[in-house]
């Protein structure tokens, strides 16, 4: 009975294991080639006591993965962080289904030679999905008085396009890191860490000044995207080709996993209807993170309140109507760029893209617990994994697009979710595992670094 019970433990430890593997691998390395979603980053270098003088952080990891419309897919990846230079990481990952594919390569943080201060960051990645999902409506076509434009706040989550299609997107961004407070002498930072917790010097968060504290950094990005979408009357495609300006100040102790400070970050971005994209737009947007430290317990090495506020607004938008009074959007972003909501960052616990319009708000709360206990710290067959603790998040979120910038829009008829997260710091990198609910569905989420 005994031997029995030893076996059935050790069998359940063994699944454990492999779970916690396939998670890592699924979210690093299938994830690793769009984690360029931080428009602007602290340009730093982690070095772990545990493995203290290797200088470079590797993986490579097979994975699979299943989803409704995407079925079963194999897959491998790769990424080295630390290589040539401390700050950069290099990463890829192709996989294939029945029916989907996709393959995607990144070099991030890239210094420049013969510069002290700028960085450049690239990726790409081409994919073809089943059945794939946009809340749009057909190009040119006006929607009828009465019926809400496709992706407002008051629209159903029933109108949207769906087929098989393309989805393909390059970016490229130049950063620059000023030559004050954190960075006034050197353009990167280090981190010492300890079972995943900091243990060098802060880099800011102690007070609010950009001249003394934190780091400051201005970015330059382009961004390129294609969609196509094989519905049964003809192709419906479209492309995105922008230029997006911003300026990033981040006061925070640890820009990888923050337990107090601040930051902030400013940005325009513009599309000048360049090559086969179609439409010119600008979109302006304002976002400030601020987190807590609430000290260890028991249980708890760390007990974090992180809030964060997102705004923007595209004074370009507009409608054009018909005899009838159908409207149609002109001068507007596409329904992924711009006032947009719903998906792995803002709104989890709505369809990806959900919501989109010509002005925005949003905000979240998350109480981040990071645990004591590691249940794969003594594994030696997993060390390679460099997993240094486990996270439990609990968060809500709210947020509304509208027609018009003005607290009679925004702040009425809002919308809603919550959620709970698991999370782990991996090789230096934060990856985690939302659940989130709303009124209109449930969703989980896979995706690489915090929302905020």
């Amino acid at each position: 009975m005994m031997k029995q019970y030893l076996s059935t433990a050790k069998a359940i430890a063994i699944q454990q294991h492999i779970f916690f593997i396939s998670l890592i691998a699924f979210t690093v390395l299938l994830t690793l080639p769009s984690a360029i979603a931080a428009p602007a980053n602290v340009k730093s270098a982690v070095n772990r006591v545990e493995t203290k003088d290797t200088g470079v952080e590797k993986l490579i990891l097979p994975y699979v993965f299943s989803t409704d419309s995407m079925g079963l897919n194999l897959g491998v990846g790769a990424m080295v962080s630390g290589y040539h230079q401390e700050q950069m990481t290099i990463g890829g990952t192709v996989y294939g289904g029945d029916v989907s594919y996709g393959a995607g390569a990144g070099v991030w943080n890239y210094r420049l030679p013969k510069t002290d201060r700028f960085f450049m960051s690239l990726v790409g990645f081409m994919g073809y999905y089943p059945q794939q999902k946009a809340y749009a409506g057909g190009a040119g076509e006006y929607i009828p008085v009465g019926t809400p434009l496709p992706g407002s706040n008051d629209s159903s989550n029933e109108q949207f396009l769906q087929a098989d299609g393309a989805s393909n997107w390059w970016d490229i961004k130049i950063e620059y890191t000023l030559p004050i407070g954190a960075t006034r002498d050197k353009s990167t930072v280090s981190y010492d860490l300890t079972r995943g917790l900091l243990t060098s010097e802060p880099t800011g968060g102690r007070v609010w000044n950009p001249m003394e504290s934190g780091a400051t950094v201005a970015v330059l990005r382009q961004f390129n995207r294609y969609e196509s979408f094989e519905l049964d009357d003809g192709e419906l495609d479209g492309a995105i080709h922008a230029i997006e300006l911003g300026l990033l100040y981040d006061n925070t102790d640890f820009s990888i996993n923050p337990s107090y400070g601040s930051k902030q970050y400013v940005a325009i971005s513009h599309d000048a209807g360049w090559f086969e994209s179609e439409k010119q737009w600008t979109f302006i947007e304002f976002e400030a993170s601020k987190y807590f430290s609430f000290g260890e317990s028991d249980y708890a090495s760390q007990r974090i309140l992180a809030l964060n506020f997102w705004t923007g607004y595209s004074p370009t938008w507009e409608l054009e109507y018909d005899d009838e009074g159908g409207r149609i959007v002109t001068n507007n972003a596409p329904y992924s760029e711009g006032a947009t909501l719903g998906g792995f960052y803002r709104m989890r616990g709505f369809d990806n893209k959900r919501f989109h319009d010509k002005a925005v708000i949003y905000g979240s709360a998350e109480y981040r617990y990071t645990l004591k206990y590691n249940p794969i710290e003594d594994v030696n067959w997993l060390k390679f994994l460099r997993l240094d603790w486990f996270q439990l998040v609990g968060f809500v979120e709210a947020g509304r697009v509208g027609e018009s910038y003005t607290s009679d829009e925004l702040l009425t008829d809002m919308k809603y979710d919550y959620g709970v997260s698991l999370r782990a710091l991996t090789a230096g990198i934060v990856v985690r595992l939302d659940v989130a609910q709303s009124d209109e569905s449930t969703n989980a989420w896979v995706m690489v670094d915090h929302p905020f």
